[in-house]
């Protein structure tokens, strides 16, 4: 059977090219979404994905209605290689079912895998660069030194409470506590 997945990202753009292809391609059932390809959670591909079974065929308009990385499209082909179904592309003419087709998901793979590999090689040299450059990474501290002594002073006095001392130095209470654990204890002892 041949399954049909159509997906817009707004509600202002039409299904209506997707369907008529899928329609022409002799799609028997036509799952339709409306969400980003970047969001993970699409309850109609998770409702196609569901609904196939072993010898059908999922079909889409083009490859990006299916996944917006190469690297979502892979493993979600991939997952339905292992349970005996095949995928096609109308628009690419990408079709698993055949020697070419595997081909071409085999070559988008080994992209996928090369394209990993250089953005790990540019993040290492990034850090080592700055690093060499006397650079420190990560996220700026929420409280100074200053800060935190003024904290621990204000702490001190049991009429001012931690959520008080929060609101003075701008944190919420969890930062507060994950920098001065005490006043956790603190608070619980009021």
């Amino acid at each position: 059977m041949k399954v049909g997945y159509a997906r817009v990202s707004t509600t202002d753009q039409s299904l209506g090219l997707q369907e008529q292809a899928l329609q022409r391609d002799g799609v028997e059932r036509v799952f339709v979404e409306t969400a980003s390809g970047a969001q993970r959670d699409r309850p109609q591909l998770g409702k196609a994905l569901e609904f196939l079974r072993k010898g059908d065929v999922l079909v889409v308009w083009k490859l990006d209605r299916l996944g917006r990385s190469l690297r979502q499209l892979i493993d979600t082909v991939e997952a339905l290689g292992e349970r005996g179904i095949e995928f096609r592309s109308i628009t690419e003419n990408i079709d698993t079912s055949t020697p070419g087709g595997r081909l071409i998901f085999h070559v988008f793979g080994a992209l996928a895998e090369w394209e990993r590999s250089l953005i790990r090689e540019r993040t290492m040299a990034g850090l080592k660069a700055a690093k060499e450059a006397g650079k420190v990474g990560g996220r700026p501290r929420a409280l100074s030194d200053g800060d935190l002594a003024a904290a621990k002073a204000l702490l001190a006095d049991p009429s001012i409470t931690v959520k008080e001392v929060a609101e003075r130095l701008g944190v919420s209470q969890p930062t507060l506590y994950r920098y001065l654990p005490a006043a956790r204890d603190q608070a619980a002892s009021r």
